[in-house]
């Protein structure tokens, strides 16, 4: 794991139980962001970059707050080399739910300067922060985020139990009230604030409703809306760009299916004339249910459901064991 120093701006890699504490950045990407090369081999260039001023206030935050290192996607990867990519995307969900501080950096929101909070509450539910597929899960993971606005002065807390920042209590009293908040932030992203509390291990919601959070978010590879959501479901898979999406979500599927016995992964609706038991794409999931357990045998699929059949004499249907 690459780390940024927070106080040079140099990177350092830390391997396993060497990795000290950092904070960590979830932000929209945009032109001419900062590279790991930027900042291994030309830093003089990468001062030239738009992306650059985000990684400089990001470390001052940080350092300002008492975090000498900090991690940052643009450039504490080294995305030339395909296994480390890899690697990062695997582990990027625990990466966040490690960190002592997330900072969510919505540059599209007024910061805290502002002192017209309808013109934030409505900048705050349009952010494109909520629309990209990879800041789900970094919404989720963090056990305590900080929301920044524009001037980085922070808008919002996501805190979770157990989740304690001698920064927030030091924030004025009016942007801190984290349930409030947590609240606006079910409204916006369809995550119930149970989950975004900490209250309800999102590894025990139907994995139906989960895909549902991603139904409308957008990546910039297609593959990248399946990649983002293993974190959700606890799985690792090879990372295989040019694969398409199609391909990358069900074998994202295929990997859920192995470890979990939760029967409203099969409960989406598609446009399509033919499909099988597997979705094409988060898109095709539009409700949440809960479930009855199914297993993944030599043979394949075994689950015991009732099955009526139709007076055609043609047809059976089976009923999942879920409830709307």
């Amino acid at each position: 794991m690459w780390l940024l120093n927070t106080a040079t701006l140099e990177l350092k890699e830390f391997v396993g139980v060497g990795i000290p504490p950092y904070a960590i950045l979830s932000h929209t990407w945009g032109d001419n962001e900062v590279t790991f090369r930027d900042m291994r081999k030309d830093r003089k260039a990468a001062k030239w970059k738009a992306g650059y001023t985000k990684v400089q206030k990001c470390c001052k935050k940080a350092l300002q707050d008492g975090h000498q290192y900090v991690w940052i996607d643009t450039c504490c990867i080294d995305k030339k080399s395909s296994a480390e990519l890899s690697e990062a995307i695997n582990s990027m969900y625990r990466w966040y739910e490690e960190s002592k501080v997330c900072y969510a950096y919505l540059e599209d929101v007024p910061g805290e300067g502002s002192s017209d909070t309808v013109e934030i509450n409505e900048a705050l539910a349009n952010s494109r922060w909520f629309t990209r597929g990879w800041t789900l899960q970094e919404l989720i993971a963090p056990y305590y985020i900080e929301f920044l606005g524009r001037d980085w002065g922070v808008i919002g807390l996501k805190t979770t139990m157990g989740s304690s920042s001698q920064a927030a209590l030091q924030l004025p009293t009016a942007r801190i009230n984290a349930a409030i908040f947590a609240g606006a932030l079910t409204e916006i992203t369809g995550v119930p604030a149970k989950v975004l509390r900490g209250e309800l291990d999102v590894q025990v919601v139907p994995a139906a409703q989960k895909m549902a959070w991603a139904a409308k978010r957008l990546t910039t590879r297609e593959e990248d809306l399946a990649y983002a959501l293993m974190g959700l479901f606890g799985v690792s898979m090879p990372i295989l760009y040019g694969e398409g999406l199609e391909r990358a979500f069900r074998r994202l599927q295929l990997e859920i299916i192995q470890t979990n016995t939760d029967q409203s992964i099969f409960v989406w609706r598609s446009k399509r004339r033919t499909s099988g038991l597997l979705a094409d794409s988060p898109k095709d999931f539009a409700e949440t249910t809960t479930l009855q357990p199914y297993s993944m045998t030599n043979l394949g699929l075994a689950l015991n459901l009732p099955v009526v059949h139709r007076r055609d004499g043609n047809h059976h249907v089976a009923f999942l064991r879920c409830c709307k």
